[in-house]
C-alpha cells in the first residue's frame, strides 16, 4: 500500500508548491487534492475549481511532476451544499456537475479515482427517496466516468444513508459498473461498527481509502483524533486490506493542528509508517 495524505491536512494558508514540497519531504507516496468553487488564491485549499481552466491544470501538474507527487484523487466537500438527493432538482443537477467537474481534473492529472458523498437523508428526503435518487445519478454518471477511466468511489459518511456494508455492497452492485466502487473512510464507521468488517464485505468494491483516528467515548465530530491517538483497531484493519488485496493508497483526512499546523504532516507520516509495517 501506499501512503497519502488530503491537501485538508495541511495549513489552510499554505501555498500549493510548499504543500507539495513539505509532502515530498516527509516522504509521502501522493497528494488528495479537493474541488471547490471560487477564485484561485494559490493555496491549496484552491488548486482545484469548478470550471478551471486548463492553464491551471496544467500547474498543478507540473508541480506533482517537479515534486515526483502523483495526485492520488479527488476529493469534495461540495455535495452536502449539493447532495445528489435533495428535494431540489436544480441541486441534484448542480451535485450531478460536480461530479463530472472531479472526472475532468482527475482524467487531466492522471488519478484514478474521486470520492463522491452519495447523498443525504433528512427530515425532508427519506430515506427510500435518498436511495432511488443516489442509485439514479451513480448509474447516470458511470457512463462518464468510464468515458474518463476515472473510478467513481462513493464515501461512507455520517450522512444516515448506506450505513451497513451489506447495504453498501449491495448498492454498489445494483450500479453495476466496474468504474463505480466505495471510497472506504475506516475513521468514519468506528462509531458504529467494525472498520474490519466492512473491508471484509467490500472487498474488491473498495477503490481508496481513508484513515484517520476516532475517540467513540467521545463520539462526535470533536472524536476524530490524530492517528495512533484513538480506537482503530489498526491490527486488524491491515491484515483485513491486504487480506481483501487492497494495494492503493492509504489517506490521511485529518485537522491541523491548532499550533504549530505543519507539524501534523509529519507526524502522520511517521504514524503511516508503522500502520503500513502491521
Amino acid at each position: 500500500m501506499k501512503k497519502g495524505i488530503n491537501a485538508w491536512c495541511f495549513p489552510p494558508d499554505m501555498r500549493l508548491e510548499d504543500v507539495f514540497k513539505l509532502a515530498a519531504e516527509c516522504r509521502y507516496n501522493g497528494i488528495e487534492l479537493n474541488m471547490c468553487e471560487g477564485e484561485p488564491d494559490g493555496t491549496a485549499q484552491t488548486a482545484l475549481r469548478l470550471g478551471m481552466p486548463e492553464n491551471d491544470l496544467r500547474a498543478v501538474k507540473a508541480l506533482s511532476e517537479r515534486y515526483k507527487l502523483p495526485v492520488s484523487s479527488v476529493s469534495t466537500g461540495l455535495h452536502w451544499g449539493y447532495p445528489l438527493t435533495d428535494n431540489d432538482k436544480s441541486l441534484r443537477e448542480k451535485g450531478a456537475n460536480v461530479v463530472k467537474h472531479m472526472l475532468d481534473a482527475a482524467a487531466y492529472l492522471g488519478c484514478g479515482a474521486v470520492l463522491v458523498v452519495p447523498g443525504l437523508v433528512t427530515g425532508e428526503v427519506s430515506y427510500k427517496t435518498a436511495y432511488q435518487r443516489s442509485l439514479e445519478a451513480f448509474k447516470a454518471l458511470a457512463a462518464y466516468a468510464e468515458e474518463k477511466k476515472v473510478s467513481i468511489g462513493i464515501e461512507n459518511v455520517w450522512n444516515k444513508f448506506l450505513l451497513s456494508p451489506l447495504e453498501m455492497a449491495a448498492f454498489i452492485d445494483e450500479i453495476g459498473s466496474a468504474y463505480v466502487g466505495m471510497y472506504f473512510d475506516a475513521g468514519n464507521v468506528l462509531q458504529f461498527s467494525y472498520p474490519q468488517h466492512w473491508v471484509e464485505i467490500l472487498g474488491k468494491r473498495i477503490v481508496k481509502v481513508h484513515i484517520k483516528d476516532f475517540d467513540p467515548g467521545i463520539g462526535n465530530g470533536a472524536g476524530f483524533k490524530p492517528l495512533l491517538q484513538g480506537a482503530m483497531p489498526w491490527d486488524k484493519l491491515m491484515p483485513a486490506l491486504r487480506a481483501a488485496g487492497y494495494n492503493d493508497y492509504l489517506t490521511a483526512e485529518l485537522q491541523p493542528y491548532t499550533s504549530n499546523p505543519a507539524q501534523l504532516i509529519r507526524d502522520t507520516s511517521a504514524a503511516m509508517d508503522y500502520i503500513l509495517s502491521l
